[in-house]
């Protein structure tokens, strides 16, 4: 279990900052880029807010509080796969190492994924949200019902 957490970290990092590489060696900085005339375009864009462009005045505040989940989630990392939470806080991790990387690097996270009627996105945001969304899921599915046995 572990082996795997840790690999699931790498790999979500590998591909989000893979992905970045390529864009920024790849596209001209604002230019949309047809993937689905219509639908998906890749415009890379510098984010200096948290996920979909959210709370961009608060860089200094961002980054203090990503380097507390990271720290948070590597402290307790064994209790957490030990508790069955071990998918969804891998991609949570995974995906905060990323975009970090990205703002201690360059003050702002490289975004790229464009479907025009909501913020520009990159893989890390994909696997911050999925995470969530399974964290959510997993608590959900765990509370006890009304016989006070858990239903998860």
């Amino acid at each position: 279990m572990l082996l795997r957490f840790w690999a699931l970290v790498i790999a979500v990092l590998a591909a989000d900052q893979i992905t970045k590489q390529i864009v920024v060696q790849q596209l001209t900085p604002g230019t949309p880029y047809p993937v689905v005339e219509g639908v998906l375009n890749l415009t890379y864009i510098l984010n200096p807010g948290g996920a979909f462009g959210f709370l961009a005045s608060l860089e200094l505040l961002l980054l203090a509080v990503t380097l507390l989940v990271v720290a948070v989630i590597v402290t307790l990392h064994l209790a957490i796969i030990r508790s069955g939470y071990g998918l969804p806080v891998a991609l949570l991790l995974g995906g905060a190492i990323g975009n970090l990387v990205d703002r201690l690097r360059l003050g702002a996270v490289i975004d790229f994924i464009d479907f025009g009627f909501w913020p520009v996105f990159n893989v890390a945001d994909i696997a911050i949200v999925v995470g969530i969304a399974l964290l959510v899921y997993r608590v959900i599915r765990s509370k006890p019902d009304d016989t006070g046995e858990a239903r998860g």
